[in-house]
């Protein structure tokens, strides 16, 4: 897999993104003579011995040695991996042949193989085995492979002869594939430095080598205020808070050596339930503000400077390449297109959201109220009271809901769902058959339903642990391609779910399952891909969250909820009123839901459109939320020192608002089904989302594959509706 190439790959895997080695993750990682030669003992073991490098073996067209993973070999390995890489651009670059699709762009794609396994043991590493011995050689080669990465991307013979093909006659001989993947490749070139020179561009790639460091640093800082902090409570403690919880709360604190006592960890999945169902509002206080206040501390720990720096580096990139702000770069290739087209989408939404929270904080207010709490609303009560509200307003209890939603059996449900809709049968592979990093992964097969073609693996590692970052995303260890062999693909899902009792299933919230399904979606796409070339499976960050987004409404559906929604004890299924409730409530709380992920999406665009001269993180946020007329009572979803989507890597810089850019395709697909004789699972529309939504990947651009699937562009009316706002004409 190309360089190029498996940054946009990782970009899009993750829902939030899993940490990826570079800066940029739609740009060649950079090289310069700061790269240290391995020496010869350790070329010697690399090439022989290192199981970081080698081909994956085994069983299903080979897999990953988990079970070989040694942090020893990290570095050798992206040693070893670097120079075999940059050898492999010589040989491309030494042909003196005329420049074609064959001679170029393919052995460019065949290009860094065995770096790129590398990469995939790299995100365990980074993402779901972290250590204070992993950051530390983080920090030592994230900026030397920052360094080369632009060895790549400016190397000025390579982009010459891609251009050329980009440029040449036959070009237009070309496959419709092939002629996007050459100018995917042609235009990550152009947009990344190739095109300067002299103290440009040896400036431009010192900059990538330094936001690299940077981000690195950024994020390890949140997951050290993530592992620092867990907040015991005692059994006196536990008012309001449901069984399921306080058992996994009980868990998690004897798994950390405090038996007898309740461990509140300091990330989303526990932190959420807490302020939801505690009636202790000290408490809720105490862990409101430790969980929001991640990176902004004022300790060694802090990111506000790194902030600044990032911003200032990055505007300094962008400035020599002819832009005036990095949104205006970052977008150019995107669906939005510009920050005026993507703030133009936030702000046609932000009134209405506004306009909810009002009306949401009122009836949190008169409930309190009437329970003589004497309290006004702040941000530690919102999920509180929202849930009395839906209680006493719908007379619909979230724990209850949590009775019906078992890990295990939502699992099945979506099998269920990829059986329907894409003709996949996932089987259980037998435990040790396959490696894996952690006792909690498992691996299932998958295979067609109707023929019994082996399509590939699904690894799945559902729990949170130490070590582990916070949230839930979707990533791959192989890809889908044919251009070379036909390839299979290994796809995995990660979260941070409580872990259940022993003996007892593990239950999660109904916005829980909705991200299960939301991942699993990502995982589906990365399933179906028909493409042929890697380059082939490069996101475009206002896109890639469509398709997942979408596999959401499936848990909806009366097929799902009917066979898979039983309760944990009595195996009965859940009532029909039950489910009626949930239908009815589906656009409760719409407010805060919207309005602290839109102030997020606002901000990172302000952010990049903003000279970085100007900006004081901490005074910047409360100045311009200010200006947003944000309610005191919500915050950002990520507030700036946490913000790790734009800050911790660049998959999603100035790019966060591309969720909401992708549930205006995904209402308006949505409602293409919902109008379909056969619903949600209707056999015409479900081959059309399979085939111009799912299987093309990035080979054809997304406006034309959405067109494709459903006859025309979508519509911002069908989101409107779908959060219960008023649509205007």
């Amino acid at each position: 897999m190309n360089n190029i190439t498996h940054r946009l790959a990782f970009g899009i895997s993750s829902m939030v993104l899993i940490a990826t080695i570079t800066a940029c993750s739609d740009t060649k990682p950079p090289q310069t003579s700061e790269t240290k030669p391995a020496t010869e003992k350790q070329v010697q073991a690399n090439v022989t011995e290192n199981p970081l490098l080698a081909e994956f073996t085994g069983p299903y067209g080979g897999v990953p040695a988990f079970d070989k993973m040694d942090l020893a070999d990290l570095k050798p390995a992206l040693e070893k991996g670097m120079e075999l890489n940059l050898a492999e651009i010589d040989a491309i670059t030494a042909n003196t042949d005329a420049p074609t699709f064959e001679n170029t762009i393919v052995p460019l794609e065949k290009s860094g193989s065995e770096l790129g396994r590398v990469y995939s043991y790299w995100g365990i590493w980074s993402s779901n085995k972290n250590s204070p011995e992993f950051r530390a050689i983080q920090a030592e080669m994230v900026p030397v492979l920052s360094a080369f990465n632009s060895k790549i991307t400016q190397n000025e013979k390579l982009f010459a002869r891609v251009k050329a093909v980009y440029e040449g006659e036959e070009f237009k001989t070309l496959s419709p594939e092939q002629q996007r993947v050459t100018w995917l490749n042609y235009n990550s070139f152009a947009r990344n430095g190739a095109t300067l020179e002299g103290e440009a561009k040896k400036r431009y790639a010192e900059i990538n080598k330094e936001v690299a460091s940077l981000q690195t640093q950024f994020g390890n800082n949140v997951l050290a205020d993530e592992e620092n902090y867990v907040l015991y409570i005692n059994k006196d403690q536990l008012s309001g808070l449901p069984e399921s919880f306080v058992t996994g709360a009980a868990a998690a604190a004897e798994s950390r050596g405090e038996t007898g006592k309740y461990a509140i960890t300091n990330t989303r999945s526990s932190m959420d339930p807490f302020l939801t169902y505690s009636d202790e509002r000290e408490l809720r206080k105490k862990v409101w503000e430790t969980y929001y206040n991640r990176g902004n501390n004022g300790d060694e720990f802090d990111n506000n400077e790194l902030i600044k720096q990032i911003l200032t580096l990055r505007h300094e990139r962008i400035k020599l390449l002819g832009y005036d702000n990095y949104s205006q770069w970052r977008l150019e290739d995107r669906m939005a297109k510009s920050p005026e087209n993507a703030m133009d989408l936030m702000k046609k939404v932000w009134p209405a959201a506004l306009a909810r929270v009002e009306e949401e904080v009122a009836d949190m207010q008169a409930v309190a109220d009437a329970e003589g709490a004497d309290i006004t609303i702040e941000p530690w009560d919102y999920r509180y009271y929202a849930e009395k509200v839906r209680k006493q307003k719908y007379d619909l209890d979230s724990d209850e809901v949590k009775q019906y939603l078992q890990l295990d059996k939502l699992r099945e449900a979506m099998f269920y769902v990829a059986g329907r809709l894409f003709n996949f049968k996932f089987t259980p592979v037998e435990e040790g058959k396959v490696p894996v990093f952690h006792e909690d992964v498992k691996v299932w097969e998958v295979n067609d339903l109707t023929t019994g073609d082996f399509i590939g693996l699904w690894y799945l590692d559902p729990f949170a642990r130490k070590g582990k970052r916070s949230g839930a995303w979707a990533t791959y260890y192989r890809s889908h391609t044919t251009y070379d062999g036909k390839k299979s693909v290994l796809s995995s899902n990660n979260s941070n779910f409580v872990k259940g009792p022993e003996g007892q299933p593990s239950l999660i919230s109904w916005d829980d399952a909705e991200t299960y399904f939301h991942e699993f979606g990502h995982a589906l796409h990365f399933l179906a891909a028909t493409v042929a070339y890697p380059t082939s499976h490069s996101g475009v960050r206002d896109y890639t969250e469509f398709q997942s987004q979408l596999l959401e409404r499936w848990l909806l559906t009366d097929e799902v909820i009917d066979n898979y929604l039983v309760h944990y004890k009595t195996g009965e299924p859940i009532p029909k009123e039950l489910v009626e409730k949930i239908k009815t409530t589906s656009t409760f709380n719409e407010g805060f839901k919207t309005t602290e992920y839109m102030a997020s999406a606002i901000m990172d665009l302000l952010y990049h459109t903003t000279d970085p001269a100007l900006i004081e993180p901490q005074e910047f946020e409360k100045e311009q939320l200010a200006k947003l007329g944000m309610p005191s009572e919500i915050v950002m979803r990520h507030r700036s020192t946490h913000f790790g989507h734009v800050f911790r890597s660049e998959g999603y810089a100035s790019s966060y608002y591309g969720y909401m850019w992708a549930e205006v395709l995904t209402s308006d697909a949505a409602e293409a089904f919902a109008e379909a004789p056969g619903g949600f699972y209707d056999k015409e529309v479900g081959e059309r989302l399979v085939k111009y939504l799912f299987a093309i990947r990035n080979a054809m651009d997304p406006e034309e594959a959405y067109r494709k699937f459903r006859g025309r562009d979508a519509k911002v009316e069908a989101l409107m509706r779908d959060r219960g706002f008023p649509v205007t004409k």
